[in-house]
């Protein structure tokens, strides 16, 4: 396993477990960050090259993004190293395995992530009863089939249009990672009139500026075509949609796609953040300096851990993406108001927005570990 432990502060983590079962040839971990707001809730992250330090770093994210959304959960996070894409059986036994190592983390709530969707989120609850995004048929909320993220992102976008003196109507999108959040925020974003003038997936760019049929688009990779493939627009690279002249560019896949080595290649007016953590710190940095407004993660992509939360206190789906759009349109303009006022970036702003409302979660525990 990982030889460097995450190193803590005074919110967390209050517990980081390896697992590792060589007969099974299971490699995990699962980081609780902090409880003291209620039992953690994050999602499962299935990859080959996902680390202990990478969980870390996500499950603070998700004590961020439970704190400034107001819900009565903790940040948590796991991850499982291996192909997402393997045979179902060995995907199975592995998230079973995984399940059953962890019955006895009651802090702990599953939720779906990258590699892993609301069938494997169905294995844990058979095993352990404890996880959210499960199927309709089992009482859950389709959260990606109702793109629960991307109606988040949505409006948090339409919030930050004012800050940086942009219309939604015409408003040139590209969208990096066209999965379960990048499809929706493209459909949503497309219902009020912005164009989605490139794609990618994990095998190339589509990019077309006069725009990209979404719902096409959409039912090509449902199919099992490459964005790249698909008939209309130019092909590229996977990397080349960092290169794409918009107004809007939404990074929906991987940790620190942007970072101080690709950073001067973007040009739009706006990062929306679809993804956790796509970004580095010094990236963000120059992006500040540059006057280009990010909305950091955990305010703009709380939309699927908000429906997590709802479906787990028994809401409906029409329930939760009204809290949804309540609680980011809110959250967003608290962030940038504040941002603005004080003459900081976003991400500061959030950052001490959600931070002050753990501690006072702190306030009232008994326990000083969190």
């Amino acid at each position: 396993m990982d030889k460097e432990l995450p190193v803590g502060d005074d919110l967390g983590p209050v517990k980081v477990i390896e697992v590792n079962e060589r007969s099974l040839g299971l490699k995990a971990v699962l980081v609780i960050d902090n409880v003291a707001a209620g039992p953690s809730i994050g999602g499962l992250r299935m990859a080959p090259d996902v680390s202990t330090a990478e969980c870390a770093r996500l499950a603070r994210a998700m004590t961020f993004k439970n704190a400034a959304a107001g819900l009565a959960h903790g940040g948590g996070k796991s991850v499982l190293y291996g192909d997402p894409r393997m045979p179902a059986a060995r995907k199975q036994a592995l998230v079973r395995a995984f399940a059953r190592a962890l019955r006895g983390e009651h802090d702990y709530i599953f939720g779906p992530d990258m590699g892993t969707d609301e069938t494997c989120m169905a294995w844990i609850a058979d095993e352990i009863g404890r996880a959210v995004g499960l199927p309709a048929v089992l009482g859950g909320i389709p959260l990606d089939e109702i793109g629960a993220t991307g109606w988040g992102l949505r409006h948090a976008i339409e919030v930050a249009l004012g800050w940086c003196d942009l219309e939604l109507a015409g408003a040139r999108v590209a969208v990096q990672g066209f999965g379960a959040v990048g499809r929706h925020a493209a459909r949503f974003l497309g219902a009020k009139g912005a164009v989605l003038v490139a794609a990618s997936d994990s095998a190339g760019t589509l990019v077309d500026p006069a725009g990209i049929d979404v719902e096409a688009l959409a039912r090509h990779k449902d199919g099992g075509g490459a964005v790249a493939a698909f008939a209309r627009g130019t092909a590229l690279d996977r990397d080349a949609i960092i290169d794409v002249d918009c107004d809007i560019w939404i990074p929906a896949a991987r940790p620190d796609v942007i970072h101080e080595g690709n950073v001067a290649r973007l040009r739009t007016r706006m990062v929306a953040q679809g993804a956790n953590i796509p970004c580095t710190a010094g990236a963000e940095a120059i992006l500040q300096q540059r006057g280009i407004l990010v909305l950091p993660d955990f305010i703009a992509n709380a939309g699927g851990v908000i429906c997590a939360a709802m479906e787990y206190a028994g809401a409906t789906a029409a329930a939760a993406m009204q809290a949804i759009e309540e609680k980011i349109r809110a959250n967003t303009a608290a962030v940038l108001a504040d941002a603005a006022a004080r003459g900081v970036a976003p991400r500061a702003a959030a950052v001490d927005l959600a931070a002050a409302r753990v501690r006072r979660a702190m306030t009232y525990r008994r326990c000083s570990t969190f």
